[in-house]
């Protein structure tokens, strides 16, 4: 029987959320190290802390726990507290609702002409592949241009994260193409010896 509030987990799921604590533990003890021994310097203190932070993260989904762990290290340049990084995976859980960054470039590399009223997922999608550029994602190897469009939708995800909206502009009225004038390019072609 599981007590109100807390998840009936299965031996795996446990297990995984289990090496994600641990891991968390790892990731802020080589991170800040003088810092982490400061607050969890005794065996008593880490196994307390471990039991705090478990129980008030228990809600978050492994993943989301990881990528906070991984961004927190790489942002904040002094020891998170237990609100930092509970904050920092409410912000992720938010945007679980936008497509893997594997995903939005399957999706761009999906998409056709003209690409303002393609069916998009999401806005950024097409905003992070107009920034990479509609020729480089239509090449074969995309290699490099992956990493190209992840730095721009990361960026871009980051901005949803802080609460930018996005849309995809409107195309102005199409303005009516004019016909090439001819006596103009006689003049050009007379000019310039063509």
């Amino acid at each position: 029987m599981t007590s109100p509030g807390q998840k009936n987990l299965s031996s795996d799921i446990l297990r995984e959320y289990i090496e994600s604590i641990d891991a968390l533990f790892l990731k802020l003890e080589l991170a800040y190290h003088y810092q982490f021994y400061k607050v969890f310097g005794t065996d008593d203190k880490l196994d307390e802390g471990k039991k705090l932070w478990a129980n008030s993260l228990k809600k978050y989904e492994v993943s989301i726990i990881n990528e906070a762990s991984e961004e927190i290290i790489h942002t904040q340049p002094y020891f998170p507290t237990l609100t930092d990084i509970v904050k920092l995976c409410e912000q992720l859980k938010k945007s679980t609702s936008l497509p893997s960054v594997d995903e939005a470039f399957i999706e761009a590399r999906k998409s056709f002409s003209p690409r303002k009223k393609y069916n998009w997922s999401h806005p950024i999608i097409y905003l992070a592949g107009k920034k990479t550029g509609w020729n480089f994602l239509n090449e074969k190897d995309g290699r490099d241009i992956f990493y190209d469009f992840k730095k721009n939708y990361e960026h871009l995800v980051k901005a949803v994260n802080n609460g930018k909206e996005f849309s995809i502009p409107e195309d102005s009225v199409d303005e009516e193409l004019k016909p090439l004038d001819q006596k103009l390019f006689e003049s050009l072609r007379k000019k310039f010896n063509i």
